[in-house]
C-alpha cells in the first residue's frame, strides 16, 4: 500500500511537471523552427517583384521588393524574417504572402530581407546586416516610387529581436547610413531582455545565438540598449507563450520610463501564427494597421 501511495503521489507531481515541460518545449520549437522550413511564395503574375537586390557582397545580403501598381511617395514595410538566428528566408510564404496580398494593393511597398546566419554570423553582425539593408532600401526607394522617410521596420521571432535592437540603438542605423524609421513592429520575440533569458533555464538555441558572456548578452539585448526615447514600437506577443509577453512588457516598461511610446499587443495565436496570420482580415491585422496609421496617417487607406 505504501509503495502504491508513493507511486500515486509521484504521478500527481509528474502531471504538472510534464505540462510545464511540454509548454517550454512548445515555446522553444516555435522559436527555433517556425521559420526554419516552408515553401517560397510566388505572387500573382501582374505584381511587380524585384528579386535578390544586393546590399552587400555575401549571397545572404539580398532583398526582395514587392511593388504596388503606381507608387508615388509610397510608404514601405521593411520585413525581417525569423528562424532562431540560424535559418529562414525572405521569400517564404508565411513571411510575405498575406502581408503582401493585403498591403501592396493598398499602395505599400513591401521589402523582405535576408541576412547572414549562425554559425557564420551572430546577432550583433546580423543587426548590422539589417541596418545595411535598410540603408540600401532607403537609397533605392525613390526609384521604386517610395518615400525613404516613410519606412516601418517589422520582424518576426529572431527578426523581431533584430528590429527591436535597431529600435533601441538608432546609432546602429546611422553607422550603416540608414535614416530613422517611423516605427517598429516586433512580432513575438522572446529575446528582448537577453540577460533575463540567459540567467534562467533556457533552450540551447539561445546559447548558440548569445554565448556565455554576460557582456555580450547586454550588447545584444534591446532592453539593456534602450537608453533614450526613439520611434514608437508595437510589440506583438503570443499570449500562449508567457515568455514572449513577459519580454514584451519588460521592453515596454523600459521604453515608457524614457517617455517613449511602446504598445504591447497580446494575441491568442501561436508563435508561428503571429507572423503567418498578419495580413488576414480580422481584429489582429486591423490592430496592427491602426498602429501603422497612427505613426503615418497616410500609411493605409
Amino acid at each position: 500500500m505504501a509503495v502504491l501511495a508513493c507511486l500515486a503521489g509521484a504521478a500527481v507531481q509528474a502531471g504538472p511537471l510534464r505540462d510545464r515541460m511540454a509548454q517550454h518545449a512548445d515555446e522553444g520549437l516555435d522559436d527555433g523552427a517556425a521559420e526554419a522550413t516552408g515553401a517560397a511564395w510566388r505572387p500573382p503574375a501582374p505584381m511587380r517583384v524585384l528579386r535578390d537586390l544586393p546590399y552587400g557582397p555575401h549571397a545572404r545580403q539580398r532583398m526582395d521588393v514587392y511593388l504596388p501598381p503606381h507608387p508615388q511617395g509610397a510608404p514601405v514595410v521593411f520585413m525581417v524574417h525569423g528562424g532562431a538566428w540560424k535559418t529562414g528566408d525572405k521569400a517564404m510564404a508565411r513571411v510575405v504572402q498575406h502581408k503582401v496580398e493585403r498591403w501592396v494593393p493598398q499602395g505599400v511597398v513591401f521589402v523582405s530581407v535576408n541576412y547572414r546566419l549562425l554559425p557564420e554570423a551572430g546577432p550583433l553582425v546580423q543587426v548590422e546586416d539589417v541596418a545595411r539593408a535598410l540603408a540600401e532600401a532607403q537609397r533605392l526607394a525613390p526609384g521604386w516610387g517610395a518615400d525613404p522617410q516613410r519606412f516601418v521596420a517589422m520582424g518576426h521571432s529572431a527578426g523581431a529581436h533584430l528590429v527591436a535592437l535597431l529600435a533601441a540603438q538608432p546609432a546602429l542605423m546611422q553607422q550603416q547610413g540608414a535614416r530613422p524609421v517611423r516605427a517598429t513592429v516586433a512580432l513575438d520575440s522572446a529575446a528582448l531582455d537577453v540577460p533575463a533569458v540567459m540567467q534562467q533555464r533556457h533552450l540551447r538555441l539561445y546559447d548558440a545565438a548569445f554565448g556565455a558572456d554576460p557582456a555580450q548578452w547586454a550588447l545584444a539585448s534591446p532592453v539593456q540598449q534602450l537608453r533614450q526615447a526613439t520611434a514608437p514600437v508595437l510589440a506583438v506577443c503570443s499570449s500562449r507563450r508567457r515568455i514572449a509577453c513577459g519580454q514584451a512588457q519588460r521592453f515596454a516598461a523600459q521604453g515608457r520610463s524614457l517617455g517613449m511610446r511602446v504598445e504591447v499587443l497580446p494575441q491568442d495565436l501561436s508563435h508561428r501564427e503571429t507572423n503567418e496570420h498578419l495580413g488576414l482580415s480580422g481584429p489582429y491585422t486591423e490592430s496592427v494597421e491602426a498602429f501603422l496609421r497612427s505613426v503615418d496617417a497616410k500609411m493605409l487607406p
